[in-house]
């Protein structure tokens, strides 16, 4: 056939870039070398929550750090009574001698606005507060006691992000819109309702913000389910209504698997419409577990989809028949463990260090081809192959390896590569 002739058979391109970003207010959190900016087009940002009570200093502390040193850009903590609030100030300045300046974020359900008025320190050393308006306060006091927050961030200088939950939504709002709907000549039904409520909460609450003299870009807002569809039809929604820069989130994502495929899920596709600013990722961890998983797995969604780069990429074959060795899955264990331990020296010593693609993979199929299409790849034998691993630098077979000691000389190699590349021709910034 020629050419001609195929490109009739050849279906019309499909775009595979996403959305242009949704225009949004730029709110800046923080100030000094920690500050963030959320929205006017800056990069998507990634913000995680400690688990401590934050009236144990120490352990509040030492898990902002875990978190800000895995990545997270603000880290939200929970300001429930007296003691969280009085601790607050005492956690930031612990930081700041740490060197860690990541901006604080207080999360206030029901008191928030006593907890502010009795302790202003804490409404000072708190880069941004969160407010639900569906338990700031009710009746007769909910307007009140959300004013009385939102004047206190305006008195600071300090953002906000009013943040909705399909878990505590205004229940007087929802009543009003069901009823409303029960009337209607073709109502909808109640999920739609329940939708429908959430985005005008937080619409709403936004509002209110501004006639009290909150600026428009000290506002961030979110609408926060638990179940992938609705979250999706609730942020399109507030994307459609208002250009408030967007906090992402599936809430109460779950544990394991469950939590990281939900989570990727929505975001996915949001992010793919344009939608989203800041996103966080609410896994629940195993008992005793790592609470900077929810900031790796942030990371790689922006990173699989192309939006930022945190870390190097470590492409490995999941295995087959033909790998009947587990060498492969232990040294591509072994390095991406080696870039995680390694990426922040390197970041420091190495700029563009966060583009590396490294490769570890399994048998002759695919090992040389993805190996060459990587900075530094290496093809490991498979079962009946002959027990030499080539390695490919840049896209050239460079050397061959054999032996027991294949990890160490390849992760070696890997760090000669980085040092080399990123370091300057002769390696001389090579870490120590």
């Amino acid at each position: 056939m020629t050419d001609a002739a195929l490109s009739t058979c050849l279906p019309a391109p499909v775009a595979a870039e996403p959305s242009p970003r949704r225009t949004s207010a730029a709110v800046r959190v923080g100030s000094g070398a920690g500050a963030v900016t959320i929205g006017g087009g800056s990069a998507i940002v990634v913000q995680s929550m400690t688990n401590t009570d934050t009236a144990d200093i120490d352990a509040t502390v030492a898990q902002v750090a875990a978190l800000a040193q895995a990545g997270s850009e603000l880290v939200r903590v929970t300001v429930d009574r007296s003691e969280a609030a009085s601790a607050v100030p005492h956690i930031r300045d612990k930081l700041a001698k740490k060197g860690i300046n990541v901006p604080l974020v207080g999360d206030f359900h029901y008191i928030g606005h006593k907890l502010l008025a009795e302790h202003p320190a804490c409404g000072e050393a708190l880069a941004k507060y969160r407010i639900n308006p569906g338990n700031v306060g009710f009746r007769e006091k909910k307007d009140r006691q959300f004013a009385a927050i939102v004047e206190r961030a305006i008195r600071h200088g300090k953002a906000v992000r009013i943040g909705a939950n399909w878990g505590s939504l205004d229940q007087e709002l929802l009543t009003h819109l069901m009823e409303i709907n029960a009337a209607a000549k073709a109502p909808l039904d109640a999920r739609a309702v329940t939708r429908e409520a959430l985005a005008r909460s937080a619409l709403m609450a936004a509002q209110r913000a501004e006639d009290i003299g909150l600026a428009r870009d000290r506002i961030v807002i979110s609408a926060k389910v638990s179940t992938v569809q609705d979250l999706i039809a609730v942020y399109r929604m507030l994307a459609a209504r208002a250009d408030y820069a967007l906090h992402l989130g599936l809430t109460e994502a779950g544990m394991g698997s469950k939590g990281v495929v939900a989570s990727a899920a929505a975001l996915g596709v949001l992010l793919q419409d344009g939608i989203g600013d800041t996103i966080r990722v609410s896994l629940t961890p195993e008992p005793g577990g790592d609470r900077t998983q929810e900031v790796r797995v942030a990371q790689e969604i922006l990173q699989t989809m192309g939006f930022r780069i945190f870390a190097p990429l470590v492409a490995a074959c999941p295995g087959c028949g033909r790998t009947t060795s587990t060498v492969f899955q232990e040294l591509a264990r072994d390095v991406q463990a080696h870039i995680r331990e390694r990426i922040n020296v390197w970041r420091q010593r190495y700029p563009g260090v966060e583009t590396l693609n490294v490769a570890v993979m399994g048998c002759i199929v695919n090992g040389p081809g993805e190996s060459k299409h990587a900075d530094i790849g290496i093809s490991l034998p498979g079962a009946g192959e002959t027990p030499a691993a080539p390695v490919f630098i840049d896209g050239k077979k460079a050397l061959t390896l054999r032996g027991d000691g294949i990890a160490q000389e390849f992760t070696r190699l890997v760090d000669d590569y980085v040092a080399k590349r990123y370091g300057g021709a002769d390696g001389s910034k090579a870490a120590e």
